[in-house]
């Protein structure tokens, strides 16, 4: 491989990191999930939902939004990402910011002319998402608590825009919600504790930076808690189909998570945790499939 391939390759290896191209599949394959499996009525077929234009635009959008997001996200923690997160930091700067900063614009520009397809209301929900992903960069992130909160909002949006597709309000679907907004802001605070040296330096107030690391294991003990009872409600009350057992599962990681919370002290121990919060998510997104296997297996035949 020559010299300029390679430089190429480093390239398109610091794009594809910065938009955190991974996550991004991710969050479309859940979003076409729910709205297979949970979301859409049931005399749709798996044809119907997959070939909806309108649900591939509202998909597409949600996309090129976050990618955009996580542009702008790198482009203000620049400075914290070359303590936190070298060898990340390296691959970006493989970009030049001028790039990086057109490509964010291009996105959000394509997000907003794709949802003008659907509907107004669409181009409104969007540009306010983009508005929220900006103020929450520029501002709100380095706000106490608040913004973890608020991180974990923008990241249940996707979700939001699509349940409103379908108009499908129905309490599990809150419960859901919850357990995932939940998920998602212990994760975000476990990553504060993973990046204190960068936080403390570049003078961000989070928990641990502001409260230390013993009250902010305390308020992730509280949010554990809440977090188990949710898990609970989803087991007790609604009927689950085989995704109970992924729920089952979630509990027992939540009581290994909250003894090693209180045991961990290195960057090292807390990466651990927040990795294995990553694919509790994942694998949430997978049990979705279990929630009634006649219905999956019935869909996947009549496709």
């Amino acid at each position: 491989m020559n010299l300029s391939n390679r430089s190429i390759l480093f390239k398109l290896a610091g794009l594809f990191i910065s938009v955190r191209g991974y996550n991004i599949l991710i969050i479309i394959l859940a979003q076409y999930l729910a709205s297979i499996f949970i979301l859409s009525p049931d005399y749709l077929s798996l044809r119907d939902v997959v070939f909806d234009l309108n649900l591939f635009i509202i998909v597409l959008s949600s996309a090129f939004i976050i990618a955009s997001g996580y542009i702008i996200n790198s482009f203000y923690d620049s400075e914290k990402d070359l303590i936190n997160k070298p060898l990340k930091t390296y691959l970006d700067n493989k970009v030049s910011q001028h790039t990086k900063l057109s490509v964010y614009f291009i996105l959000n520009f394509l997000s907003v002319i794709l949802a003008s397809y659907v509907s107004f209301r669409a181009v409104v929900f969007f540009s306010a998402y983009i508005f929220a992903i900006w103020l929450y960069s520029h501002r709100l992130k380095k706000v106490t608590f608040l913004g973890n909160v608020f991180a974990s909002l923008l990241a249940i949006t996707p979700f939001f825009a699509v349940f409103v597709y379908f108009r499908n309000f129905e309490e599990v679907i809150f419960f859901h919600a919850v357990f995932l907004f939940l998920l998602i802001l212990i994760r975000e605070i476990i990553k504060d504790l993973e990046n204190l040296k960068g936080d403390f330096a570049q003078n961000y107030n989070t928990l641990p930076v502001k409260y230390g690391e013993k009250i902010t294991k305390t308020v992730l003990s509280i949010l554990i808690f809440s977090a188990l009872v949710t898990n609970i409600l989803l087991i007790q009350n609604f009927d689950l189909g085989y995704m109970d057992y992924y729920f089952y599962v979630s509990l027992i990681g939540f009581v290994i998570f909250f003894f090693l919370i209180w045991k961990s002290k290195q960057k090292i121990q807390f990466s651990l945790i927040h990795n294995l919060l990553k694919l509790i998510i994942v694998l949430g997104v997978f049990s979705i499939l279990l929630i009634d296997v006649d219905m999956v297996l019935k869909k996947i035949i009549n496709f």
